[in-house]
């Protein structure tokens, strides 16, 4: 698994990062309830799954730490394209690896180019083409 750290709950803030049931998530929106006679104040966010796209809440005490991907945001060339898939080179230490290119950025992504991806969690994603 990749790098993470720890952070409280109620330090979360809407667009940071966070792993969600071992998926990293962006945080979307967090509704915080006041604190109670007796309890703490709890902390309701709501998430999207930065790989899988999918919607994810979760509630915690304001005070719970919760996990926090280290996300690396990296850029490559385009070698080759073959279907969906890119073979790119990392312009920084030559590696050559192949990524998928999303739906969205299909017939965007050409030969020669440049394109940004991150490594989330020992994952590499495609996020943009240059």
């Amino acid at each position: 698994m990749g790098e993470i750290r720890q952070a409280s709950a109620n330090s979360l803030r809407p667009g940071s990062y966070v792993i969600f049931s071992g998926q990293a998530c962006a945080v979307r929106n967090i509704d915080t309830s006041k604190t109670g006679k007796h309890g703490s104040m709890k902390c309701r966010i709501e998430a999207i799954g930065l790989i899988d796209n999918v919607k994810r809440i979760e509630i915690y005490n304001g005070q719970d730490n919760v996990e926090i991907p280290i996300i690396e945001k990296k850029v490559a060339q385009v070698l080759s394209i073959a279907n969906n898939v890119a073979t790119v080179m990392d312009n920084e230490n030559y590696e050559t690896f192949e990524l998928e290119i999303p739906e969205e950025l299909n017939g965007k992504i050409k030969e020669g180019g440049q394109v940004s991806y991150w490594i989330i969690m020992d994952k590499k994603i495609m996020k943009e083409g240059r």
